[in-house]
């Protein structure tokens, strides 16, 4: 069973959260791609950019953890 992770981002009165298995990265960055392109979201390339970045260190740091 695939451990669920969370990123999120809080801007201004809103909070962008996001859900998803071990193993969904890519479709997650996938999505965070399409909410910053759609001109009705506050959601920006940066905010997904920072997002990406949180879960590439949480990335890191799990294989830093299972090399010990």
């Amino acid at each position: 069973m695939s451990a669920v992770r969370t990123i999120a981002l809080v801007k201004g009165s809103e909070r962008f959260v996001f859900r998803y298995a071990t193993g969904n990265e890519t479709q997650v960055i996938d999505a965070l791609a399409a909410l910053a392109t759609d001109r009705d979201s506050r959601f920006d390339w940066f905010d997904a950019a920072v997002l990406s970045y949180q879960m590439g260190r949480r990335l890191e740091m799990e294989l830093d953890e299972a090399a010990r």
